[in-house]
């Protein structure tokens, strides 16, 4: 990663944190003085994207270290870690979230202002979407801004669910089924809930495909055969191709099978150099070997 992709990625990640510190400590102030669960709920969110945020700055700062003496392949596994941290963090909160809403509905539901929630609501789901924009646009490239996009994207959407919510329970009222509106509150929990459990799964799948060395995505994987076959024209067979990504790290190893007499070490060096370059426009911090072989068993 450049040092301009980090001064990017470190920046959206220290803006994101401000805004969550204010944005969390109003929401549990709000919250509690009202005594609506779902904003609450909103505020613990946000503060535990708070403290992610806050472990993401200091993954960014890890991994842009580079290379030292006691982590000589440098320290990107940092990254898939806090999104896997960020993934499990965030189903903890939703699990948490649910359970508190599946015991308000049995004891009865509980009073809300729809007006409080409808405002809070408005607000909260503009200031989520305006840092979601923002800070794709910032840092489009970083693993560590898209799980933090990830996470103000659910909040926003949680907000629109809040929104929809006060606009139900405002109707209820007018209906006068004040009965049913005390359900409107923990029943938002729990829709808002279901609707966001794709983020956590998502982050989950993600940070341990990386961690456990797994294949890069279809898309990354498809890029990286493309650029291998533009070495072809050293007339070599269909080689073998093997990649991992971790972090902002892409292994690629690209094993081709030749007549040994044939080649030269000059020669293979000129394939390798040829592979690098193919792959640079990945934008990724590139490991690339490449082998070139008379014995396939080797490959194995």
């Amino acid at each position: 990663m450049s040092a301009g992709e980090v001064g990017a990625e470190r920046r959206a990640l220290g803006i994101s944190l401000w805004v969550s510190v204010g944005s969390a400590a109003g929401a549990i102030m709000l919250g509690v003085l009202s005594g609506t669960r779902i904003i609450v709920f909103d505020g613990a969110y946000m503060g535990i994207g708070l403290i992610l945020t806050a472990i993401s700055l200091k993954a960014s700062s890890a991994s842009a270290g580079g290379p030292t003496r006691r982590f000589p392949f440098g320290r990107d596994a940092f990254t898939p870690l806090v999104v896997l941290i960020q993934g499990l963090a965030v189903a903890g909160t939703l699990l948490v979230a649910a359970g508190d809403a599946v015991v308000i509905i049995r004891d009865g539901g509980s009073p809300v202002s729809a007006a409080i929630i409808a405002v809070y609501g408005v607000i909260t789901a503009a200031i989520g979407f305006a840092l979601v924009w923002w800070m794709g646009r910032a840092a489009p490239d970083s693993d560590l801004v898209v799980a933090e996009i990830a996470q103000w994207r659910a909040g926003a959407i949680l907000s629109v669910m809040m929104v929809l919510g006060a606009v139900v329970a405002l109707v209820l009222q007018g209906l006068g089924l004040d009965d049913v509106a005390l359900y409107v509150d923990p029943v938002l929990v729990l829709v808002a809930c279901l609707i966001l459990a794709y983020i956590p799964v998502g982050l989950i799948r993600t940070g341990l495909n990386e961690l456990l060395e797994g294949a890069p995505s279809k898309e990354l994987d498809a890029a990286i055969t493309d650029a291998v076959q533009a070495v072809r024209q050293f007339g070599l067979q269909k080689p073998l191709i093997r990649s991992g990504k971790v972090g902002r790290k892409l292994y690629v190893e690209v094993d081709f099978v030749v007549a040994g007499t044939d080649w030269n070490v000059g020669e293979e060096d000129a394939v390798r150099r040829a592979v690098v370059k193919a792959l640079e426009p990945l934008g990724l911090d590139v490991w690339a070997y490449v082998a070139l072989t008379a014995a396939p068993d080797l490959f194995e």
